[in-house]
């Protein structure tokens, strides 16, 4: 049995809605939930799976009709849908009682839900959300739904207020797999057994790395999963090391060449670090032209900001990593001045993260 894991797609979010490209941003998602179902036609696909937060919010009846249309492109895959923290279905209402066309079942909120697939003799167990958080183990008290068939668990959650779980529990259930969503980057946690999917797109510019869906095939012998990514763009942080003998021009065509190689499609977050002459000038017009830049960092350390460091550090743990370089390199002025510079800049960094 071939299937795809998916989740936390949050169709209609409007991601950097600020920014000049976020207004594309929701129609990418879009269609990025587009090529999955694609990808399902192209690669024989039996079974979707998508673990929470396919929507931005709690869909509306409008909204289940928007995605039925879409999955009725499937030409033979079925697709087992859980409701996410986001995506929660109020027990009662009137989207809880939609019935889809398409080859879909939507697992009901608040109950624990085996939904046997007879043509693939596969059995999806999950519980979908009510609400918005549940602080119970629920996951970890979830067994297999069937025997003699292929047992897989839909979850979303892992932290104390959504479905908090171990992996050993879940491992010792015996399922041939664990889809799992709430976490936006793709993470194996248990050896072809148990996967976070992570988001097809990244949605904010903390979900650095390349985003995708995890494919995988359950045989006789086993299971084998592997990722796929697939996102438009991605966010990637650009880091550039400042030397004081740096001009703005050399800097700004070293940073140019490094995010030319790795595309224009991407959104960026440039980050100068190391040391530079106070009254450094360059331009970033062209890059600001050229490419998606959500954020600009400097972390740069002047030869007066040092000298101040010095003297504002003399009695704490700075101070002492000034002393112990300047006396162990007493002869190259050269290596010493870049111990320095090095281990302050260091410093200021676990500062800055503390």
């Amino acid at each position: 049995m071939k299937f795809i894991h998916t989740a936390d797609v949050h169709l209609f979010a409007t991601p950097d809605a600020e920014f000049e490209w976020g207004e594309n941003r929701t129609k990418e998602i879009e269609e990025t939930f587009e090529v999955i179902i694609d990808d399902c036609n192209k690669k024989d696909i039996d079974l979707l799976l998508i673990a929470g937060n396919l929507f931005d919010r709690s869909p509306s009846v409008e909204d289940l009709i928007f995605v039925d249309d879409k999955l009725m492109r499937l030409e033979k895959t079925r697709t087992v849908i859980l409701l996410g923290c986001d995506d929660y279905i109020t027990p009662g209402s009137e989207s809880e009682a939609y019935k889809f066309r398409s080859r879909t079942v939507m697992l009901p909120p608040e109950k624990t839900t085996n939904a046997y697939l007879r043509g693939i003799n596969t059995c999806v167990t999950g519980y979908s959300y009510g609400k918005s958080q549940y602080r119970e183990r629920i996951l970890e008290q979830i067994d297999p739904g069937r025997k003699d068939a292929i047992n897989i668990l839909i979850g979303h959650g892992g932290d104390n207020d959504h479905m908090p779980f171990r992996k050993e529990k879940l491992a010792a259930k015996g399922y041939d797999y664990v889809a799992m969503g709430y976490i936006r980057k793709p993470l194996h946690i248990l050896k072809n057994r148990m996967a976070y999917a992570g988001s097809p797109e990244p949605l904010g510019p903390k979900e650095t790395g390349r985003h995708g869906y995890v494919i995988g095939e359950i045989t006789s012998e086993g299971t084998e999963i592997e990722w796929c990514p697939i996102a438009r763009r991605n966010y990637v942080d650009i880091s550039i090391t400042m030397k004081p003998e740096l001009d703005g021009r050399e800097v700004v065509n070293k940073l140019d060449e490094k995010m030319m190689k790795l595309g224009n499609e991407n959104i960026y977050r440039i980050i100068f670090r190391g040391f530079a002459n106070r009254d450094i000038d360059f331009d970033l017009t062209r890059i600001h032209e050229r490419y998606n830049i959500y954020e600009i960092v400097n972390m740069t350390i002047s030869s007066e900001d040092e000298k101040m460091l010095r003297v504002e550090n003399e009695t704490n743990m700075m101070g002492n990593f000034i002393r112990e370089i300047s006396e162990a390199y007493t002869v190259n002025e050269g290596v010493r001045s870049k111990a320095l510079r090095y281990g302050m800049e260091a410093l200021i960094m676990a500062g800055e993260k503390e």
